[in-house]
């Protein structure tokens, strides 16, 4: 993967089609980020997360509560068929497409608990871990506060989005 591949799009079109999903169901990032890059200086990959970030980070704290929403819970397997590609392939090269009955039961019960504590889904940039790095994370996570809650969840989907966009440019 390569952050300083060169872009080339020519219309906001056809960039909100192509990094549109980078920020989970909100092609909003990339229609504002657009307006910031289309001044001539978008040249990689690098350049595009920069400015989607810097567009979430601006966003209002409703706004980024809806795109933490947005976001699947993990190995919830009734919601496959709502969750983007991207979401499922996620998932799956973590192993959360393929629980035992006993993980599955563990994953819902944490899920559970953590929505009920935060309001918001359990976010957590999963390509490149086990199940057991979910596991505990989720653990360690739901001593949080809501305000570091909110907070880590909108970093690791500024994880999950360069990762994306990554992927776009290869």
């Amino acid at each position: 993967m390569s952050l300083a591949k060169h872009i080339k799009i020519s219309s906001e079109q056809e960039f909100v089609a192509k990094f549109g999903g980078a920020y989970e169901h909100s092609p909003w990032a990339a229609q504002r980020a657009w307006h910031k890059l289309n001044d001539g200086k978008m040249k990689n990959a690098l350049d595009v997360f920069n400015a989607m970030r810097s567009v979430v980070e601006k966003a209002s704290s409703g706004e980024k509560l809806k795109l933490i929403r947005l976001h699947p819970d993990l190995a919830d397997k009734a919601k496959v068929s709502e969750m983007t590609f991207a979401s499922q392939a996620e998932q799956s090269s973590a192993g959360l497409t393929h629980l035992s009955e006993q993980e599955y039961a563990e994953f819902t019960r944490l899920n559970n608990a953590y929505k009920e504590k935060f309001r918001f889904p359990f976010i957590f940039a999963v390509r490149g871990h086990e199940k057991s790095d979910i596991l505990e994370a989720f653990k360690t996570r739901l001593d949080n506060s809501s305000e570091e809650e909110f907070d880590t969840a909108i970093r690791q989907i500024h994880v999950i989005a360069l990762r994306r966009i990554e992927e776009l440019v290869e």
